[in-house]
């Protein structure tokens, strides 16, 4: 009976092992980067064409939004439909609507934390360049501020907006007058805290006479995100214009 010797596995080196190890590390790294940039361009691409994300810095809304509430604004509007009357919409400076004081400045650490939270969509930095409204009258509507009881018309309908804020007591917004007729790619939009909106009303001495170009619309607001305990749809409030005619049908 020959005798056989029983073979053993080579051992592995310490430089085979610090290889591979730092194989391991490179090929996690390299994926960790793919990730990242992936992440990146799929929310630049949702932030530029399907939502975006704001934050609301003044009570021009109440009490449909609240001062530092932050929204979702819908992008897809303008590109493949058309605003409704009662949409809530964020716009641009039609020019002259907000004032041009500057804005304090920050360290070049803070503003670029503040662009990379903004890819996610967790940072909203040119909110304070932006307006949030709610759309009174569309191309072609005949709005006219006030009736007897103090009511907006629109192409002869007066609205029972249920949604505006009072003062104390009050049982309507103070008047503030005017006869216009929406001209074709423009809206006209009022906050719905009358008491407390610079809107179309108070911008009808400005280029653009009070009127906001469609083109300079971001898009629809349709939903609050934070604070967890304000969290749900915007409401549009559709059905206080649903008895209202289209232009020239009144």
């Amino acid at each position: 009976m020959s005798d056989q010797t029983a073979s053993t596995p080579d051992a592995v080196s310490p430089a085979s092992r610090s290889t591979v190890r730092r194989r391991g590390w490179g090929s996690f790294l390299r994926d960790l980067v793919v990730i990242v940039v992936i992440a990146l361009l799929v929310s630049f691409l949702v932030k530029t064409f399907v939502v975006r994300s704001f934050y609301i810095p003044s009570a021009s809304m109440e009490n449909t939004l609240m001062i530092k509430d932050r929204i979702l604004v819908d992008e897809l509007t303008p590109r493949f439909g058309e605003y409704s009357r009662g949409d809530v919409v964020v716009f641009r400076d039609p020019g002259g609507w907000l004032d041009t004081a500057p804005a304090p400045e920050r360290s070049a650490f803070v503003e670029g934390v503040d662009w990379v939270l903004s890819l996610f969509g967790l940072s909203a930095p040119d909110s304070d360049d932006h307006l949030i409204k709610r759309v009174i009258g569309t191309p072609g509507d005949h709005v006219v501020c006030c009736n007897a009881l103090g009511q907006t018309t629109v192409n002869g309908v007066p609205l029972d907006e249920s949604y505006v804020r009072l003062a104390p007591g009050a049982t309507a917004p103070e008047p503030v007058p005017y006869d216009v007729t929406v001209p074709d790619g423009s809206l006209w939009v009022l906050g719905d805290n009358r008491n407390s909106s610079r809107d179309s009303r108070f911008n009808q001495a400005q280029p653009g006479q009070g009127f906001v170009p469609i083109d300079n619309v971001v898009g629809r607001a349709f939903v609050i995100t934070w604070p967890f305990d304000r969290f749900g749809l915007i409401d549009f409030h559709h059905e206080v214009f649903a008895g209202v005619p289209a232009p020239g049908q009144q």
